[in-house]
This record gives structure tokens, sequence and C-alpha cells, in this order.
């Protein structure tokens, strides 16, 4: 911590007396804790407490703003804690030497611009702390009001009220066994084979992918992916330092001639892929393709990871690459992400035994264990019929958004990769435009965000085509800038 020079101790000590007034000046909206912590905050952001100045006492400040002890107590604390206020023992609180960031923070955030670049990274970075307000067209994950989120927290304080020592000891290095019983139970609708000790519980999709990744994989080693694809799997696969070779993706999966070629000429470890509702183009391989592309793996001898994240979303179930295979060469990847809150990441990957046991290695290694307390929440909701309630009622929701922005597509002339029975996304484009990036620029001005094409495509260079969350589209914003975009 960087102390004052000579000079700021003496502005500190000459200002002293000012500073004890300093609570006069302060407006509560409330009395409780928060309300104490925001007013203060807002007081040391507008530099009402010189340096190193000294703090009212706790008992000072409650009896001039008619507050409970206990609260100040408590708001001292977590302005100690946020690096507002240093505490001297035996001498009280005292302003502390360096503010913190917190201004500057908030600040760069809201000056972040909306645009999204070709990067995967950058493109990620905009969606998460961009706070400007802009409607998230581009974003992954549903809006917050779409999301059950009271039922969640009243899941959370069930969980939390079980005994003590779930909390205090770490996992199973699988994760919560009565979850990975539920969730054997689940995928079982879709006619994989799988007990509960082929399933291990990760911290999210991300965390399977760096797993499988670890294992099978080595820098310079061939990948197919589908071109396009999610970009959090391109730009991890890329940022490994392995060798994407992209598959054209069609309304009804992968090419399967593009499939066959690539793999004879580049003799691949792995194929990265989501068979069902697939990010970004919301396309579903077709069944007859499946078999197809079990045969070219085994020809090939290489694994097929199965990324289902957006299984929920489906009304009616699609046979699966891990339905034929058995979990031979298939490994299946799959996580809550997209239908329940961000912060509660909890993902699973189902492999053969030798897989799995392989992965646990590595896992152990890098986390030792998953986030038991997430899991425990999960089985809670999976357990009492809520999700599947909820899972039900959003993909009737989807529904209704689907064919709403379909339907301003087609009076507008945009055209659209496919139109999905099922899903969030849409995967659309401007006739005669071949770089999406101007009208990333031109939303911006709608304070729209939108997520351009190129940061989805294996191989760098520009694209017309723009992910569409279905969820977002009924906005006003959006029908102004399209309607700025394809004037009737």
């Amino acid at each position: 911590m960087n102390r004052p020079s000579s000079e700021e101790y003496g502005a500190a000590h000459e200002a002293t007396q000012a500073a004890q007034t300093a609570p006069g000046l302060i407006t509560l909206s409330g009395t409780s804790v928060d309300a104490i912590v925001f007013a203060l905050v807002d007081s040391f952001e507008r530099r009402m407490w010189p340096l190193g100045s000294r703090f009212p006492s706790i008992r000072e400040f409650a009896r001039e703003h008619g507050v409970s002890r206990y609260a100040v107590v408590e708001a001292f604390d977590r302005l100690v804690a946020l690096g507002y206020l240093e505490a001297r023992r035996g001498s009280g609180f005292f302003a502390a030497y360096s503010y913190p960031v917190g201004a500057r923070l908030e600040r760069t955030l809201h000056d972040s611009t909306l645009r999204t670049a070709d990067d995967p990274v950058e493109l990620t970075r905009a969606l998460l702390q961009d706070a400007t307000g802009a409607l998230k067209v581009g974003a992954p994950w549903l809006p917050e009001h779409w999301i059950d989120a009271d039922y969640v927290q009243a899941a959370v304080r069930a969980v939390s009220r079980r005994p003590g020592s779930l909390f205090l000891q770490h996992g199973h290095p699988l994760g919560y066994g009565p979850l990975r019983i539920q969730l054997a139970r689940k995928v079982s609708g879709l006619d994989i084979p799988v007990e509960p000790a082929s399933v291990l519980l990760c911290t999210g999709s991300s965390q399977a992918i760096d797993l499988i990744a670890r294992h099978f994989l080595r820098p310079g080693d061939a990948v197919l992916v589908d071109d396009p694809c999610c970009f959090h799997v391109c730009n991890y696969l890329r940022w490994y330092g392995l060798k994407l070779v992209p598959i054209p993706r069609t309304a009804q999966g992968p090419d399967l001639q593009g499939l066959s070629g690539a793999a004879k000429v580049h003799q691949p470890k792995a194929y990265f892929t989501q068979t069902v509702l697939q990010n970004p183009t919301g396309s579903t391989t077709a069944p007859q393709a499946l078999m197809r592309i079990l045969s070219i793996a085994r020809e090939w001898d290489f694994v097929i990871v199965e990324d289902d994240r957006n299984a929920d979303f489906e009304s009616l179930p699609s046979t699966r690459l891990a339905t034929l295979d058995g979990l031979d060469r298939v490994i299946y990847l799959r996580s809550f992400s997209m239908t329940l809150p961000g912060s509660f990441r909890v993902g699973f990957v189902m492999a053969n035994e030798r897989v799995i046991d392989a992965l646990i290695r590595i896992k152990l290694r890098l986390s030792v264990s998953s986030s038991q307390f997430s899991e425990m929440v999960l089985h809670h909701l999976l357990l009492d019929g809520h999700y599947r309630k909820f899972a039900d009622r959003l993909r009737s929701r989807t529904a209704q958004a689907r064919g709403a922005t379909l339907a301003q597509f087609d009076a507008l002339g945009i055209d659209v990769f496919c139109r999905p029975r099922d899903g969030h996304f849409l995967w659309a484009r401007v006739p005669e435009c071949n770089d999406s990036t101007e009208l990333i620029e031109l939303a911006n001005r709608h304070n729209v965000m939108l997520a351009n094409g190129a940061p989805f495509r294996p191989a760098p260079g520009p694209s017309p085509w723009m992910r569409f969350n279905v969820a977002y589209c009924e906005d006003p914003r959006l029908h102004a800038f399209l309607k700025d975009v394809r004037p009737s």
C-alpha cells in the first residue's frame, strides 16, 4: 500500500476537524446496512473524506444518523473490505490511503464500446462487461426476466439448511453422487446408456472441454470443427495450439463429403460438434447423417465430442451420436448455462469408464473438485420437478419469440441459414452484405449489441452472418435498427 507524503499527512491533519462534521453532509436513503454502505461509498467517490483522515466512531455515526450501531458495525466492516476504510486497533477507522478503483472501473465499463471485434475473447468481454444497458441480441444466454430466479433462490436456501458438514468438505472427484444418478436418469430419455459412475461433473462445459482437450490432444494436432461453430469452443482449441480444420455446416448437419475428405487429409484426433440446435445456426443433424459420421470416425480413428448444451430447448428428442455409439468413441457433454443463471455453472461429461478415469485424474490435478454446493442446488431443482416445468414454459416462450422474429425477418427480406424447429438462435444475414462489421457499428447507434459472424468461424476472415438470440428480438430497439437496415 502506498503511504502518503508528508504534505498529504499535513493536509489530512488540517482537514480532520472538517471531516468530523462530514456525517451531517451524508444523506441516507434508509437505515439498512446497504443504505449506509451506498451513501458512504458515494461520499468517498466525491472525495468528501480527506486521505488518511479519522472517521467518526461507530457510536457517533449511529447517533448522528439515527441508525442501529449493529448496522454501522457491519457497514464499516464492508467498507474496510472494499478498501475505502482502514481499521486501526484502538484508534478507530480512517479513510484509506489509496482509494479503490471502483469509480475508475465503472467508467471503464460505461465507456466500453459496443463494437464486437473478430476476436472471440473480445466478443465475450463486450457481452459480459457492457454497462450501457445495450440490448444484447448477440448474447448466448437468456434475459434475466426469462429465468425463474425466485425459485433458484428458494433452492439455494433449501440446500443451505442442510447439515453443515456437506459444505465443509471437498466433493467427490466425480461430483455430487445424487446429481450424477439424476443426470443418468435424465439422459436415459435420449436412450444414452450410462451408469452414474460414468458421469463426471464439471464447472460448466468450458471445464469439460478443457479436460477432454488435455487428455486427448497435444499442440499441433488436427481437430475437426463445424464451420461456423460455438466461438468459445473455437477460441479454446485455437488457444491450446491445435490445428482447426473447418467442416462446412449445412441445414442438415456437417457436409459429409467435406468431413470424409478432411479426415483423410488431416488425420484428426477429434471432431467437436453439436448435433442438436447447433450454436450459432440452430440446425440439427439429420438422423441419416449420424451413422455416416460415426463410420468416418471409425475409419480414421478419431473421437467425437458431442456438445449438447441446448438439449433442454428441444421439444421432441432427436437421435444423438452418443445414442448410436453407446459412448464407445463419442464423449457426450452438456451444461445448464443456457437455461439457469449465468453464475450457476454446472456441466457434465459422459464417456466410457477408461476416459472418465483419465479425466478424473486431470480434474484432481487442476481443481481438486467442482462446486458441491452448486451441484446440490441443481439436484434440488431437478428432483422436485420445477426445472422440468420451467423447461416446458421456456420452450413455449422461445417458440413464440422465434416465430415472431422469423416473420419479421421474412417481411424485411433478411435471409436465415435455416428455420429451426426449436431453440433460441437464428443465424441470419442481410442480402448484399459481405461483412457484418458495418451493421454491427450501425446497431451500436441503436444501443443494440449484435454478434458478428467472424468469431464463429474457425478460420480468420469477414462473415456476412450474425447470430440473433430470439429472446431479445421483440425489443423495439432491434425493430428500429432493422428498419434502418432494410427500409420498406
